[in-house]
């Protein structure tokens, strides 16, 4: 069974920074890509991140470069992304993703989690 499960999500202040979780079981994480996204009420998705399971290489949307740092545990099956100073506009459910793939080249992401709320207020 393949699963994508997030965690970490939660309320924080503006400023302040917060740790997203993505557990995978059920695939070859080394084959993936496994990616973040968000999509915020109103608005378009936006993929905020992605990382490459097999090499570890990272990218990220060019607004979020400065403040978001994607990052995996190969042998745990686990990525994450770190989200500093957060902004009200940061304010998404933000979700997990894995593509088999390389990260510049995804365009298909076949698996996804159920998501998870980060609310940033002032």
């Amino acid at each position: 069974e393949v699963q994508l499960v997030e965690s970490g999500g939660g309320s924080v202040q503006a400023g302040g920074s917060l740790r997203l979780s993505c557990a995978a079981s059920g695939f070859t994480f080394n084959d993936y890509a496994i990616a973040w996204f968000r999509q915020a009420p109103g608005k378009e998705r936006e993929r905020v991140s992605c990382i490459n399971g097999y090499d570890g290489r990272t990218y990220y949307s060019d607004s979020l470069k400065d403040r978001f740092t994607i990052s995996s545990e190969n042998a745990k099956n686990m990525a994450y992304l770190l989200m500093n100073n957060l902004k009200s506009e940061d304010t998404a459910v933000y979700y997990c993703a894995a593509g088999y793939g390389d990260c510049p080249f995804q365009t298909k992401y076949d698996y996804w989690g159920r998501g998870t709320q980060v609310t940033v207020f002032s």
